[in-house]
């Protein structure tokens, strides 16, 4: 019987090796080989390598401080030094000598890699996508590591962290199973279904939720309104009611829009940076700083919720994530809020400094981070303590959600877009309950700053949850890391100079 395969141009077949079984000789001490043994460290730190060079790199050297299965042996290659070598890269300078080492490695059925010729090669070091026990390789069959690398920044974004306890989850669940192979497999498929099923598939208890947010920026937007109305009784004719509003409708209306699109442009692409923004603008405008306060509050929670909603539309929500955040933010916002009233604004100005800090060497860690790809994630275990300080931080010190919750978590190595996109739709719930505690107790004045910032605001929510998902990892990381920095830079100017 004839087996037919299908044509195709890439004939490679992968395979995922066990390194630290291996030997593996690299030659070469410069860029390349450091590059090459990056890449080899990064997914299999314990592998044994042996690296001939007539010089290395000080970067290069450096690594055998962190790497024990790495040697270094300062001479000119010999045909000896593939004794007892199970693989080969050469990645030295010289093409003459590159084919010289693929010869030899022929010669003793030693598969080679040759640095940047792939007509050479037994085999290629694709590009690696990492996320715990997950691993996916990409290559392009030596055709353009450009592209790989591009498709495994893509998937970097596109796949969260938390992949590693879903996998985790379906091993214990696996060996839990009866029964012959195909009916394991037929089990879980049905519990692996929800990850590729659409909207008509989501469970009640997400649809519960929307309905919830909807529901209560209705009822808040009533109270906002109720209030308003309230201010003019006994009510007035319509006329009345236009000729005491429509100077209201001015030019610094405008900006004040102006103003709530630029900062939820900022806020809602980075996560943080709203109330920054916001207070920036109004204050260039002349506006009142407790004016600038009490309206940053109310609109941040119609703007928060379109960010938040938009977020979720463009897929950047991790649902486990939210669920660890939203309850104990709530929880220290209210906090907050009375904190503030029984203490007063100015026991809180002693705590700024203190944040502003940490908050600077958050946006330190993300900088470092943004610059060094490989470097390892850490697990969060403390998330709702971390929910519960933003939360309270946000209503107490004026702001502070975005920079401290999504600093902390991303400076830790989670995706920024599912970072960002998940508290933000967590800030929603957090603001509105912020928002709903200082309304009981200030009411809600200057209106028409509010209005401004909503109007603004609410229409870019879109555009900027949609950058989060386009803007490659890196990008944003640099993003974040310096408006964490700007707003730690304001907070120790505001708690000495007010």
């Amino acid at each position: 019987m004839e087996i037919r395969t299908a044509p195709t141009v890439n004939t490679l077949f992968p395979v995922f090796l066990k390194l630290e079984q291996l030997h593996l000789l690299v030659v070469g001490g410069g860029n390349v080989a450091l590059e090459k043994l990056n890449a080899l460290l990064a997914n299999s730190p314990e592998a044994r390598i042996t690296v001939v060079a007539i010089d290395f790199l000080p970067e290069l050297r450096s690594l055998t401080g962190d790497f024990p299965g790495i040697t270094l042996i300062e001479k000119a290659f010999e045909a000896c030094d593939l004794d007892d070598k199970d693989l080969v890269i050469a990645a030295t300078n010289n093409r003459v000598i590159n084919e010289v080492i693929k010869q030899e490695a022929a010669a003793r059925r030693i598969m080679a890699n040759v640095a940047d010729t792939p007509d050479l090669c037994d085999f290629y070091l694709g590009s690696i996508v990492r996320k715990g026990n997950l691993k996916i390789a990409i290559s392009t069959n030596g055709q353009s590591p450009t592209i790989a690398k591009r498709l495994k920044e893509v998937l970097n974004d596109a796949i969260p962290a938390e992949i590693d306890d879903t996998l985790t989850s379906l091993n214990r669940v696996r060996n839990r199973l009866n029964g012959s192979f195909s009916e394991k497999v037929r089990k879980l498929n049905e519990l692996t279904k929800v990850l590729v099923d659409g909207e008509r598939d989501k469970p009640e208890s997400e649809k519960q939720w929307r309905r919830l947010a909807a529901r209560l920026v209705l009822v808040f937007t009533l109270m906002v309104l109720g209030h308003i109305v309230i201010s003019f009784l006994p009510l007035p004719s319509l006329a009345a009611v236009w000729g005491a509003v429509k100077p209201a409708f001015d030019q610094q209306f405008l900006f004040y829009c102006l103003t709530g699109v630029i900062a939820q442009t900022i806020n809602g692409a980075l996560g943080m940076g709203y109330g920054v923004t916001s207070a920036i603008g109004l204050m260039s405008l002349g506006v009142n700083p407790v004016v600038i306060s009490a309206s940053i509050h109310t609109s941040e929670v119609i703007t928060s919720g379109a960010s938040g909603y938009s977020h979720y539309k463009f897929g950047n929500v991790n649902k486990k994530l939210f669920r660890h955040l939203v309850v104990p933010g709530i929880v220290g916002a209210i906090m907050g809020v009375a904190l503030l009233v029984f203490l007063g604004e100015k026991a809180g100005k002693s705590l700024l400094p203190i944040v502003a800090i940490y908050a600077m060497f958050l946006g330190y860690k993300i900088l470092m981070r943004a610059f060094r790809p490989d470097a390892k994630t850490k697990k969060i275990r403390r998330i709702g303590w971390l929910a519960w300080s933003g939360g309270l931080l946000d209503s107490f010190g004026g702001g502070g959600w975005g920079p401290l919750v999504n600093s902390a978590l991303i400076a830790k190595g989670r995706s920024p877009k599912y970072t960002i996109g998940s508290a933000s739709l967590a800030e929603f719930f957090i603001t509105l309950a912020s928002a709903v505690a200082f309304l009981i107790v200030t009411g809600v004045g200057h209106w028409q700053v509010v209005l401004g910032l909503m109007i603004g605001g609410t229409v870019v929510s879109p555009f900027a949850a949609k950058l989060t998902g386009k803007l490659p990892a890196k990008t944003m990381m640099i993003c974040v890391g310096v408006v964490v920095i700007l707003w730690s830079v304001r907070l120790i100017m505001r708690s000495f100079w007010g």
